[in-house]
């Protein structure tokens, strides 16, 4: 008796089971069979060796790391791409225009930059305030040059004579410019000697060893007739 009970109870419990699948199926009164759950079966894991050198740098696969490069902005295009209505450029103005736009070192109206600072002398401030005023040379080259038998023993020594000499090499713009003596050196066999200035020490030098110096005047600087007679 307690075994028949029990199996009614069972059936009963399987028909509830059933009907309630049913009902969320939506096939009322539909048989559904309980089975037990089966253990899920391990993933299959597959290996692909790829060929050697496949995976390398190639020319048909180079391209820049992720990131490392930003995408150009599409101007004109919409506020909604950042750039829409005046494409970077602001409202209205010279710089908005088409064209150049304002010259090198314009500031606006303002006195600019290459204006306000005081200029530079020398080679930096320009107008040949650096630039060689004089072709120079000592008076131990003079000597080498009598010792040489490049100049005649006791002759005149000028711009004109060194230069036949081969002592000096005056070209482009110190082939216009006079002469003056520098006293590097000891004197030998050096007799008169002619140019436009003469240092202190190749002065001394020249006349202790009974030579003689004569400045010659350079090329006098062009200047108008009435400042000529006001500076004389």
């Amino acid at each position: 008796m307690a075994s028949f009970t029990a199996s009614i109870s069972a059936s009963v419990a399987q028909k509830r089971v059933a009907l309630s699948a049913s009902k969320s199926s939506g096939f009322v009164g539909a048989p559904m069979r309980v089975t037990a759950a089966a253990p899920k079966a391990a993933k299959a894991v597959s290996l692909t060796v790829k060929a050697d050198g496949e995976d390398r740098l190639r020319l048909h696969n180079l391209s820049p790391l992720k990131g490392s490069r930003k995408a150009k902005t599409r101007k004109g295009r919409g506020y909604g791409a950042g750039q829409g209505g005046t494409c970077g450029f602001g409202m209205r103005g010279q710089k908005a225009r088409s064209g150049r736009g304002t010259r090198p070192g314009f500031e606006g109206g303002q006195t600019p930059m290459h204006r306000r600072f005081p200029k530079l002398k020398g080679i930096a401030g320009g107008m040949g305030a650096g630039r060689a005023k004089y072709v120079t040379v000592n008076v131990d080259d003079i000597s080498a040059a009598f010792a040489a038998n490049k100049l005649a023993a006791g002759s005149e020594v000028s711009i004109e004579s060194l230069k036949a000499a081969g002592v000096i090499k005056a070209s482009g713009h110190y082939r216009k410019l006079p002469l003056k003596v520098l006293g590097d050196g000891d004197v030998t066999g050096v007799g008169a000697v002619k140019a436009a200035a003469f240092s202190e020490s190749a002065k001394a030098k020249i006349e202790a060893a009974g030579g003689s110096v004569e400045v010659i005047p350079g090329r006098q600087k062009w200047m108008r007739a009435a400042k000529a007679m006001n500076a004389a």
